[in-house]
């Protein structure tokens, strides 16, 4: 009667002999594939820099394009156009912050190079005076002028020659930078309006901070490195021109 008990329990062992040896192997090849993948997923994406700064330009938009169109929503649904102080100026601010935080994401924009100061012009000669000839003299002193006018005119052409040359160095960012600014002062006449008692006063307001808007959308999907639309039926899009 004692051997049974034995048997089994040699059986039982046996077993799970057996099930290290099989489940071993497979556990080990199980996290080495979870290594590979942590090793994969940390592994840089060829390209994927610029498709980054594209993602955040559009952010850029829906993060700006909600707080406003709420502020618009709310001034032109009020009864006669005016909200309570608090509404409006709650409002607001989440307008200023969201325009802070996508003008902080905005590349920097280089500085305008300074222009090199010119070396100065020697002074000409003192021409000595001729005898008193009247007409000699009017003529030597009309030759002098000719002369000073030359060198002056010369240096003229040595600054402009010097000068930068404006070939649309305006970065895109200094124009979505000067957009969000123009559009910040359309709120700010926008939140004035809607506590102003006037309601005259809100719809030009308005209208002024949809165009700030629309100019800010602008200026990111035209300068902000986006891809060009493919979609079938869509006319071309206007390049920005050089300033």
């Amino acid at each position: 009667m004692r051997a049974l008990p034995a048997r089994r329990i040699a059986s039982s062992a046996l077993c799970a002999t057996l099930l290290l040896g099989i489940a071993g192997p497979a556990a080990a090849a199980a996290g080495s594939d979870s290594a590979r993948g942590r090793t994969h997923a940390a592994a840089p994406v060829p390209g994927a820099d610029a498709v980054l700064t594209q993602v955040q330009s559009l952010a850029n938009v829906s993060g700006v394009l909600a707080p406003v169109t709420d502020l618009l929503n709310a001034a032109l649904k009020a009864d006669g156009g005016q909200l309570p102080a608090a509404d409006a100026t709650k409002l607001g601010q989440a307008v200023k912050d969201a325009i802070a935080k996508a003008t902080a994401t905005l590349p920097a924009v280089p500085a305008t190079p300074s222009v090199p100061a010119l070396p100065s012009t020697p002074a000409l000669p003192a021409t000595p005076a001729l005898p008193a000839v009247p007409s000699l003299k009017s003529a030597d002193e009309q030759g002098s002028a000719e002369e000073r006018g030359d060198v002056e005119g010369r240096r003229a052409e040595q600054q402009d020659d010097k000068a930068p040359r404006a070939k649309g160095s305006r970065a895109a960012a200094n124009l979505a930078a000067d957009a969000l600014v123009a559009l910040q002062k359309a709120v700010d006449a926008l939140v004035k309006a809607v506590t102003s008692g006037d309601a005259t006063q809100v719809v030009p307001a308005a209208t002024a901070v949809v165009t700030g808007l629309v100019n800010f959308v602008v200026a990111v999907v035209l300068g902000g490195g986006l891809p060009a639309p493919n979609l079938p039926g869509l006319p071309a899009l206007p390049s920005l021109p050089a300033t």
